[in-house]
């Protein structure tokens, strides 16, 4: 199956995870992506994709309002250099467009870190597809996913 809206939904069907997908049209901003998704927009969680080292990623789930404490992460995971990849390398190493990336049923399972701040929550997060997104419970993905939960975030700019 190529189809990444298609792979994503699968994944999340085969989770076990209970989830309501919603689809919409563009959005131009935290808020309307909220509006159109009926959540907040602190429960808006980006999936980034940081590189460690060569064909070394992991997933970290950020909420919308919030942006990667850089310092955090390297202490947390005890290293001096981390980068963001270029959209193409994304692709490459998740099967997703940015703005579309989700774990689940990512080409590869790398390895995940929620923000301490997404716990407990509903969360609405990326689903393959622009303008799609699956609504599930926080604290089922980070079971499911065997996600690191640790503050790796600061209030965005």
């Amino acid at each position: 199956m190529t189809d990444p809206r298609e792979r994503a939904r699968q994944a999340f069907e085969q989770s076990g995870i209970p989830v309501q997908f919603t689809e919409h049209g563009p959005v131009s901003s935290l808020e309307e992506a909220a509006q159109a998704r009926g959540v907040e927009p602190a429960d808006i969680v980006k999936t980034l994709v940081v590189r460690r080292g060569e064909d070394d990623y992991l997933f970290v789930l950020v909420p919308g309002h919030r942006q990667i404490s850089w310092p955090k992460l390297r202490e947390h995971l005890g290293v001096s250099r981390l980068s963001m990849p270029d959209a193409a390398v994304a692709r490459d190493v998740t099967g997703y467009e940015r703005g579309t990336i989700t774990p689940f049923g990512a080409t590869r399972a790398w390895p995940v870190i929620a923000d301490a701040t997404i716990a407990g929550r509903t969360i609405s997060i990326g689903a393959g597809a622009h303008g799609v997104a699956a609504t599930v419970e926080a604290d089922d993905i980070i079971i499911h996913l065997h996600a690191e939960v640790i503050d790796v975030t600061e209030p965005a700019n």
